[in-house]
């Protein structure tokens, strides 16, 4: 018998991914600014790398808390009453193995095979991959793309929902079109969960990268007790923690259980030691998040504007996330032409296809990096869009 044929179906229908399929093509050239994945290019400060080691160290490496150890919980507590203004106890909060983590046990735990989950279009490919394995429907309502701004119109999301939709899955600020809902699009948003009797799973991980100034509108500014979200995050994006493979579920405590168990027969919990470094980062790391985010405004609009001078690019400088989602002028095939830009410019960006519908003409790319590689990068995108 054929092996690959012997498989599960769900397993064969993973897709490959869009984004590493251009990084194994070109990992590890010489010159190479790769701009293709959600992440800096700052290491791991030595201030939560130290609180692991020194846990490590100490023999912290038994079996632990499988709902996260109650410090690095209490932590999560003290971090969103400093950043979001609400004082959430610290049953509210799971420790898991990254956020993308956090998305499958929360599609676990809000849908069965056969149900529906909404989301909004381009994505970051992952949701969507990761509804299809548990054989959950993904469904994309698509984000209007007009004078270089995403917008969300919300009739054409409530008209997605079927009878058999069970959530819906919103990334605000978005990955990877930095569309940014406001406090009114929120508002509408939570309206149509509750009248249709949906969860909402928001995913909130650039929540800080939000460049009108403070941090960006969340769903925690407008719901009330009893209202159906689950909150899914990661510390890889504030505190340069992306291999770390940590992050968390913010939901109502009566959850906790489910998700316990859940945990226990995925992972059965995160080592106690990377966990000592998880509250390091939350207690001592707002002024590296500072510095992140200092980093990412510079970054963004030095490549902004050197693309927009172009002439032939349509975009605008994101409202949120650490992404400019780029349509180059006459560019059709962005696989094919990605691919071109890293050999002649050694410039690494990510398809537009890997996002989903309404990204096929887009290319993305992160700017969370020294300004002096975004402004080479931004350099060598200009000579080639203008010798297109």
């Amino acid at each position: 018998m054929d092996i690959i044929n012997s498989l599960s179906p769900r397993a064969l229908q993973a897709p490959e991914s869009g984004i590493v399929e251009l990084v194994n093509y070109a990992r590890g050239r010489e010159g190479l600014i790769p701009l293709w994945v959600g992440e800096g290019d700052l290491s791991t400060p030595s201030f939560i790398s130290d609180a692991a080691m020194e846990a490590l160290r100490a023999g912290e490496t038994f079996y632990t808390w499988q709902r996260g150890i109650p410090e690095l919980r209490q932590a999560l507590s003290r971090y969103y009453d400093r950043h979001f203004g609400r004082s959430l106890s610290p049953e509210h909060f799971y420790v898991v193995g990254s956020g993308m983590q956090a998305i499958q046990l929360a599609l676990q735990a809000l849908a069965s095979a056969g149900d529906e989950m909404v989301y909004l279009s381009p994505s970051w490919p992952n949701f969507a991959a990761a509804a299809e394995i548990a054989g959950i429907r993904p469904l994309a309502v698509p984000l209007d793309f007009t004078g270089g701004r995403w917008q969300l119109d919300i009739a054409r999301l409530e008209a997605g929902i079927t009878p058999r939709t069970k959530a819906m899955f919103i990334n605000s600020p978005s990955n990877p079109t930095g569309w940014t809902a406001t406090h009114d699009d929120l508002r509408a948003i939570l309206a149509i969960a509750r009248k249709r009797g949906l969860w909402i799973m928001a995913d909130e991980i650039y929540a800080l990268y939000h460049y009108a100034g403070g941090r960006a509108p969340s769903f925690l500014d407008v719901m009330e007790e009893g209202d159906r979200i689950v909150f899914v995050n990661s510390f890889s994006k504030n505190w340069s923690m992306t291999g770390w493979r940590v992050g968390w579920i913010v939901a109502p405590p009566a959850m906790g259980q489910v998700i316990e168990n859940l945990v226990q027969y995925s992972t059965s919990g995160v080592a106690q030691f990377m966990q000592k470094g998880a509250i390091a980062a939350l207690d001592h790391g707002d002024d590296l998040v500072r510095s992140n985010i200092e980093k990412a405004t510079r970054s963004r609009d030095l490549l902004c504007d050197a693309l927009i001078a172009t002439n032939r690019v349509a975009t605008l400088k994101p409202d949120g996330a650490i992404y400019t989602f780029l349509k180059i002028d006459g560019v059709d095939d962005v696989r094919k032409a990605a691919l071109d830009i890293v050999d002649k410019t050694g410039v690494g960006l990510a398809p537009g296809t890997a996002f989903g519908e309404g990204g096929s003409l887009f290319m993305r790319a992160c700017f969370l990096r020294d300004s002096g590689q975004v402004a080479e990068a931004a350099e060598r995108l200009s000579r080639y869009i203008a010798a297109l």
